[in-house]
């Protein structure tokens, strides 16, 4: 599998599926009769980022793996949303700058060195970065996202987590 294969569409098609769990989380609010914004400050542990700053995190960590695999800049967001609809946008806006990345962009990702800006000095090859660093660190803010809607009651299930997959007759 090429390095792009391994990053672009699996990041859009989490941040889709982030975005769903957003909007089944509004629902549940109006459902309930409270204001959906008020999740966004929920969190799982006292030391862990609330629901807005893991949204933030995974939509950061997805736009900056592709930027630094396929050498394009990555689009700034400065971490100011306080609303549902403005995650919404931010989901969608790194979703879109995701797919504006070929596969062609991705030629020299497995030569790349990716600078670790909290080790100075130090950076990891392409695919150890990837598989090491930035598939793990996208995963552990959206699966925590995740985790703090169905914690606060959002009806989410496996199969929202896991929505795509491409399926064969046997």
């Amino acid at each position: 599998m090429s390095l792009y294969a391994a990053t672009v569409p699996q990041l859009a098609s989490m941040l889709d599926n982030l975005d769903l769990w957003l909007t089944a989380a509004s629902s549940y609010a109006e459902k309930k009769s409270f204001d959906p914004n008020t999740l966004l400050a929920a969190r799982l542990a006292p030391d862990q980022y609330p629901l807005v700053r893991q949204v933030q995190a995974a939509c950061d960590a997805a736009k900056f793996a592709a930027a630094r695999l396929g050498g394009k800049q990555p689009p700034v967001h400065p971490d100011t949303e306080t609303t549902m609809d403005e995650l919404h946008t931010r989901v969608r806006a790194v979703v879109a700058y995701l797919r504006s990345f070929t596969e062609a962009d991705f030629a020299g990702a497995k030569s790349v060195v990716v600078p670790l800006s909290f080790l100075p000095g130090k950076g990891m090859l392409g695919p150890d970065y990837l598989n090491q660093m930035a598939l793990p660190n996208f995963y552990f803010h959206a699966t925590t996202a995740y985790a703090i809607l169905r914690h606060n009651g959002v009806d989410l299930g496996k199969r929202d987590y896991i929505r795509d997959m491409t399926l064969r007759d046997l």
